[in-house]
């Protein structure tokens, strides 16, 4: 039932008694395990269907059951759907957090609580409170206690969709989709709802001005987290070979394609054209992928932080003897164990020279699911072109959390194995030094094991070699081999996605990559609004392409913002610039392991303004 905008509202944001339709963030704090994370998709789902742009982030803990989870859902419908630094409707059914939560609503915010639990702190006269017994209602649909749990998040879902507007007939479809052909399920759901709505309607007049309506919007959109996309990039890509190891958050990654090969990649008969192995640990599980790779498979795996440490010497191994390999890279909060449910972006310097010695590693940064896919499907183009580990550095926050997007597009491009010579390529040419520049771009010729022809095979070694592949510790050709792996660097600068621009003409540029990219058209926006025009550039790729140094040498002072303590990808940038261009270079950071919001990121970017 849509709640009419006429009725009485209370102030709330800067136009005080007006209706804040579609533009709203909305934080529910439950208990870890209690089964809310159904009714919370629900409910974005809802919003999905209205045709409203929305997000969401799961912000769960990495121990066990019954301690604090929040979910927060963005609905913006400019497209704004970064997290929000404070939220402007909280359900609250965790006491053990109502305090705390309370505390971070902004004065004239909404609080929707469960009147049924005792609490010890005096409720805030500052927000709209709405309270709602939620545990009574639920029992009024089921005597069961486990389902009565489960049935509650039901109740404030109704309560959400009185209080917001948002259609019956709505819940009832996602609860369709959802639970599928499970009949008793969606209709118990739906009783739980409905008793939510009806003791909202009848018992807490609506006073807040929060209010959503369905939008035109295009059919051709899905739902999707960023590790599905990834993951569908790759099998689109004609990944063959998956060795991994389980680490929170990339799992997902390998489980999607695991599921997705199993119905894509059989033969008629029902045999398995692909083969995934679960390793000992995350060496052995990259050692599966480079073995692979040196064969001529496609090949891939899947990691976080800890796991990519363990992955340094493989990596060496691959750079130097120039064996394909993609490496998906889902950061959290490191060092060691860290924070594992949380997201940051602490893993770039790691990437870009992962081993001992002197390395240079090829990098994609996707910055929503869409480019998941997509970076997911070039980084094996890349790999094989430059034979060489290509990394895919996503976040929990882009790879975990549902994000709506265009349907993707399957690739249309023929699959680029790069300089592969066959048979008959070696007795046309009639000689073939596995390491030797022909080209004068850095990439040498390689032969697949199994090639017919005298002048194939070559010896794989990780020491000394020379051009030929022959064992040699002679400062000249480790230097020569060396020169040429910096030069194939450079040659993929060419190759690697360019960086997405917004805006010319100011003084001021921001850079930022990766997930906090969803947040940062709205802080230009806020910092416009601040008196400040700035231009935006998102990064995309290492090695840097020269948009980059464009986009410094156009602009006064640069802001690099990302989600880790020590501006690693600034470090980087001043180790490319040219050095007049550096002194230009400011770091703003955050590393929380909460996602970036626009405003925390404008008011350190005017504050840093104010001191110029």
């Amino acid at each position: 039932m849509a709640i009419e905008s006429t009725l009485p509202l209370a102030f709330h944001g800067s136009e005080a008694g007006k209706p804040l339709i579609n533009d709203c963030s909305i934080q529910i704090a439950t208990i870890n395990g209690s089964g809310s994370q159904a009714a919370n998709m629900l409910l974005l789902r809802s919003f999905f269907q209205m045709g409203i742009p929305c997000s969401a982030k799961n912000l769960f803990p990495s121990n066990i059951e019954g301690l604090p989870t929040w979910f927060a859902i963005r609905v913006n419908h400019r497209g704004n759907l970064g997290r929000k630094k404070e939220h402007d409707l909280l359900v609250q059914m965790n006491p053990q957090t109502f305090a705390e939560d309370m505390a971070s609503l902004p004065p004239g915010a909404v609080m929707i609580y469960n009147s049924d639990h005792k609490y010890q702190v005096p409720l805030r006269d500052d927000i709209i409170l709405y309270p709602l017994p939620t545990s009574k209602l639920a029992g009024e649909v089921s005597s069961d206690v486990k389902l009565r749990k489960l049935l509650g998040n039901m109740v404030y879902v109704g309560a959400i969709a009185h209080f917001l507007g948002i259609p019956r007939e709505e819940l009832a479809t996602a609860l369709a989709r959802q639970f599928k052909n499970k009949s008793k399920a969606i209709e118990l759901n739906l009783q739980a709802a409905d008793k939510g709505i009806e003791y909202a309607k009848s018992n807490l007049p609506k006073r807040d001005r929060l209010l959503v309506e369905r939008l035109p919007h295009e059919t051709n959109q899905i739902m999707i987290d960023g590790n599905s996309a990834a993951a569908l990039g790759a099998i689109c890509a004609g990944v063959t070979v998956i060795g991994w190891y389980p680490i929170t958050p990339a799992s997902t990654i390998c489980e999607s394609a695991i599921q997705y090969l199993e119905k894509l990649r059989v033969t008629p008969e029902g045999k398995a054209t692909f083969a995934i192995i679960q390793a000992e640990d995350e060496l052995a599980a990259l050692g599966i992928v480079f073995g692979a790779g040196w064969a001529g498979a496609r090949a891939m795996t899947a990691t976080s932080g800890p796991g990519l440490s363990l992955m340094a010497e493989f990596s060496g191994l691959a750079y130097y003897t120039e064996i394909p390999g993609v490496i998906f890279d889902v950061q959290r909060v490191g060092p060691a164990t860290g924070l594992p449910t949380k997201t940051q972006q602490g893993d770039i310097l790691s990437i870009a020279f992962l081993s001992h010695g002197d390395t240079k590693h090829i990098a994609l940064i996707p910055g929503d699911v869409k480019e998941c896919f997509e970076f997911g499907n070039k980084a094996f183009d890349l790999a094989e072109r430059f034979q060489t580990p290509v990394f895919v550095a996503l976040d929990l926050d882009l790879g975990m959390n549902t994000w709506i997007t265009e349907a993707f597009d399957y690739p249309d491009t023929p699959i680029d194995r790069g300089k592969v010579l066959t048979a008959e390529d070696l007795e046309r040419v009639g000689q073939f030094a596995r390491y030797r520049d022909v080209d004068g771009d850095g990439i040498a010729y390689r032969t697949i094991p199994g090639t017919k022809h005298p002048l194939a095979a070559y010896f794989l070694r990780g020491s000394g070699h020379n051009a030929e592949a022959k064992y040699s510790e002679k400062p000249a050709d480790y230097m020569a081999i060396m020169d040429r792996l910096a030069k194939k660097y450079e040659t993929a600068r060419a190759y690697v996605p360019k960086p997405v621009v917004h805006g010319s003409g100011a003084q001021i540029g921001l850079v930022a990559y990766g997930s906090t990219d969803a947040a940062m058209v709205e802080c230009q926006e806020l910092l416009l609004a601040g008196g400040s025009k700035t231009d935006y550039l998102r990064l995309r790729a290492i090695p840097f392409t020269a948009e980059v140094t464009d986009f410094v040498k156009a602009h006064e002072r640069i802001y690099v913002i990302e989600q880790n303590r020590d501006g690693q990808m600034c470090s980087l940038l001043k180790l490319d610039l040219p050095t007049a261009q550096v002194p230009k270079l400011r770091s703003i950071v955050q590393y929380t392991g909460l996602p970036v919001d626009a405003q925390t990121m404008a008011d350190a970017i005017l504050t840093c303004e104010k001191g110029n």
